[in-house]
């Protein structure tokens, strides 16, 4: 499989260049050149199939023969070592638990899958590779568990001040060893884009090998596909329509489906669920894609004025708004209607859902689904990771699991930065 870049297709990369480089020198982000299609038997037997089976069939269709079966069994069942659960609330509502991995959040997955890939592709290199992240949240937690002491790789991991809970800072912090946290005076948006200037910096990447494991890189985004395809598995053999609600800000979570649902899994619609930050939303009522400003909410992973992943979006349907506005509805919700829905699904299901899970409840809900249509939406994180909101919305405590237990004792190593530019080249050629 070859991997073009968005910003200039006629450059065409293997997916080693793609994986380890993330981002093309035009900071245009790798698409494959095609989405296979998975064939009837796979759809005929996927209710029988488990996770990490589910995984390696549709690697294998993905990448071919770039990597190994066995090296890619191997790298699966390391990073696809918990489970994955699809709970039933009602007759035709289900939540996909994806917080069950060592960081609690759904950003495990992808980390961990392509952790693997890092290792593979650099096993006969000296060279080190400098990844830099940009979170909202868990993308910086789940990249450094999963990168932590690995062999060749440094990990800078940019965060906004202030606007991630005490729990993830703690996670993104307390580590260590070949990670290192900067706190940027700014929004998620300014850490992306610090992000991004990087890459764009010729000066920079000729002396540090830079990548990214941000949803740019496919290496991390395709992974979570595994998740739709599991959830059906788990829903079983069922005539049923299908629609995914999918709490969407950076957007890798919903363009994974939407790979999934172009590699023939039968799902009617996707559902993004925003907070505040409506830009896609927006532009799927309007036809208009126009950034914004970033709101901070309740739902902090998901505070992205500037979505990076709308690109491959319009790639996957051709750029054709018809027929996008025919497959994914959209829909916004402000901290009001959140902290609403968390007691609601506390109350009707006695399901403790996180802000993130309860924005995707809410997608559902005002979708409207028919008697006969089953609705799923993705619980993204651990609603341990923001206590005082699910507790002030549901009045029931919530219960520290115990990889988080000794987080609060554990001592913060953070270097503060601006949102600037010149500050943050400067920062790194001081640390590498």
């Amino acid at each position: 499989m070859k991997f073009y870049d968005i910003n200039n297709p006629s450059n065409k990369v293997t997916l080693e260049e793609a994986v380890i480089k993330s981002i093309s020198g035009t900071s245009g982000l790798y698409m494959p050149e095609s989405i296979p299609l998975m064939p009837e038997s796979f759809y005929n037997s996927l209710a029988g199939l488990g996770l990490q089976e589910i995984a390696l069939q549709v690697s294998v269709a993905m990448f071919g023969n770039d990597i190994p079966e066995n090296d890619l069994q191997q790298i699966i069942n390391e990073a696809l070592s918990f489970p994955i659960p699809l709970k039933q609330l009602d007759d035709n509502i289900f939540v996909l638990e994806l917080f069950h991995g060592p960081t609690l959040a759904f950003k495990d997955v992808g980390a961990r899958f392509m952790a693997g890939f890092f290792q593979y592709f650099l096993r006969n290199q000296d060279k080190e590779v400098v990844i830099l992240v940009a979170t909202s949240g868990d993308t910086g937690s789940a990249v450094a568990n999963a990168f932590y002491n690995k062999k060749g790789v440094r990990v800078v991991i940019l965060y906004p001040s202030g606007k991630v809970s005490g729990l993830q800072e703690k996670q993104l912090t307390t580590m260590g060893g070949n990670i290192t946290a900067l706190e940027v005076e700014g929004d998620f948006d300014d850490c992306q884009r610090l992000v991004k200037l990087a890459f764009a910096d010729k000066e920079v990447n000729n002396r540090i090998n830079l990548t990214s494991a941000n949803s740019i890189n496919f290496a991390r985004l395709f992974p979570q596909s595994f998740f739709y395809f599991h959830a059906l598995a788990q829903l079983g053999r069922t005539l049923n329509p299908v629609v995914i609600s999918v709490p969407s800000g950076n957007l890798g979570n919903l363009t994974s489906g939407l790979i999934a649902k172009k590699m023939g899994l039968p799902v009617r619609h996707f559902i993004a669920a925003t907070n505040r930050n409506r830009v896609v939303p927006n532009y799927l009522s309007s036809g208009e894609f126009k950034p914004q400003q970033t709101f901070h909410t309740i739902s902090n992973a998901m505070d992205v004025g500037n979505p990076s992943n709308f690109p491959r979006l319009l790639e996957i349907y051709d750029r054709l708004y018809t027929v996008i506005t025919s497959q994914i509805k959209g829909f916004s919700f402000d901290d009001e209607q959140n902290r609403h829905a968390m007691a609601e699904l506390q109350k009707l299901y006695s399901y403790q859902a996180d802000p993130h899970g309860a924005i995707g409840y809410l997608g559902l809900r005002e979708y409207g689904l028919a008697k006969d249509t089953l609705g799923i939406f993705l619980e993204t994180a651990h609603p341990a990771k923001f206590p005082f909101e699910v507790e002030k919305a549901t009045q029931i405590q919530v219960a520290i699991p115990e990889a988080l237990k000794g987080l609060a004792n554990l001592p913060s190593h953070s270097i503060k930065i601006s949102n600037t530019y010149s500050n943050f080249s400067a920062l790194l050629e001081t640390l590498f």
